[in-house]
């Protein structure tokens, strides 16, 4: 399980905080299809929102681990019947996704690289503006 530091947690949270939930975990519990759709969304988002219907309060905090040992992400927060996780994308994915984006062309690891520089100051750039309010 990743460990997050309070300040990587506390970005994590603000970012989180418009997002839907993407995954719902009913009365079935935790399935292996459950799991699959979790990681297929953390593959495609890094942050994600789950929500859990009719699961006693005693069985969310050991269904949160269970989920972050087994899928290798980290618990961003856990509140009533939500679940932030995030992991980090993998720079080889990024990069897949980039050329998907260009149309298939081939991607350099400079272009790669360039793109996600300018997520970044998009991200920072955003960030700063909220401060300012």
């Amino acid at each position: 399980m990743t460990e997050l530091t309070p300040e990587q947690r506390r970005t994590l949270r603000a970012a989180a905080h418009h997002l839907n939930p993407v995954v719902s975990i009913a009365q079935k519990g935790l399935t292996t299809t459950v799991l699959k759709e979790i990681d297929s969304c953390l593959k495609s988002h890094e942050l994600i929102k789950v929500r859990l219907y009719g699961i006693e309060r005693a069985d969310r905090d050991a269904l949160l681990v269970e989920i972050c040992a087994s899928l290798q992400c980290a618990p961003v927060q856990h509140i009533g019947n939500l679940f932030i996780l995030w992991r980090e994308k993998p720079a080889d994915e990024e990069k897949s996704a980039l050329a998907e984006r260009r149309g298939g062309k081939p991607v350099t690891k400079k272009q790669a690289a360039a793109a996600s520089e300018r997520r970044r100051r998009v991200v920072k750039k955003t960030r700063l503006e909220s401060a300012k309010r």
